[in-house]
Order: structure tokens, then sequence, then C-alpha cells
């Protein structure tokens, strides 16, 4: 392996039947976290968080779509010409547009080095 690494999207690792794609976890990327989320229209499945615990800031790039990103309440359209910034203790939740949604998500906590969850970790393939 070299000094970089291209995935297709489509070919990566995903979790919840396809929703979730690890991004991070396939390219090596060892700094910060980064999904490829995929939300068809309609979907009503990405569930409000936040991340008081672990202190994460996220940061959101619509690749594709649009969407409305609720946070702490407020509704907050985003489409391709904008990035998102969402502090660790908003509570936030994804909402695709009527086309769906690719959105790639980053995050990170600041000051502390950055362990991938378990749950986003790739699995040996068969």
């Amino acid at each position: 392996m070299g000094n970089f690494k291209v995935k297709q999207i489509s070919e990566m690792q995903a979790l919840h039947h396809g929703a979730v794609k690890l991004a991070g976890a396939e390219l090596g990327v060892e700094s910060f976290g980064m999904q490829v989320l995929d939300l068809p229209a309609g979907f009503d499945q990405y569930p409000e968080h936040d991340h008081v615990q672990d202190g994460m800031e996220e940061a959101y790039v619509v690749l594709r779509g649009r969407a409305d990103a609720v946070i702490d309440g407020e509704r907050v359209p985003i489409d391709q010409t904008q990035m998102l910034w969402i502090a660790p203790e908003a509570k936030r939740k994804l909402e695709p547009g009527p086309d769906g949604v690719r959105v790639l998500a980053i995050g990170c906590t600041p000051g502390r080095p950055y362990k991938r969850p378990e749950s986003f970790r790739l699995v040996a393939r068969s």
C-alpha cells in the first residue's frame, strides 16, 4: 500500500442495511471518525442523539440531495452548498429530503486521540 487509498463508496462495508458506510475504517483514517450516510426519502429511523458522553463534535457535508437537520428542536435545511458543524451537547437528527440524501459525517473529540468505536470497525469478509 502506498501513500493513498481510493475506495468506491458503493463497495464500502456498511451498517444498518447499507445506510451507514464505514468510510473512515475503509480508508484507514485514524485521527477522526468518518461515515457516509445514505438515507432514502421518507427515512425516519435516524436516531436523535448527542455526544455529551464522548465530547465529539461533528461536521456534516451533503454530497447529494438535501435534508433537514433538527438540532435542539430547530429545523436547519442543508444541501450541497453548505457545511454544518454541531457541538457535542446539541441533540441532532437528520431527516432526508424528497429525493433522499447522502451525507459525509466527520467527527472527533477536540484534544483527544480518536478511537474508533467497536461498531464502526471493519469485519473480516469471507
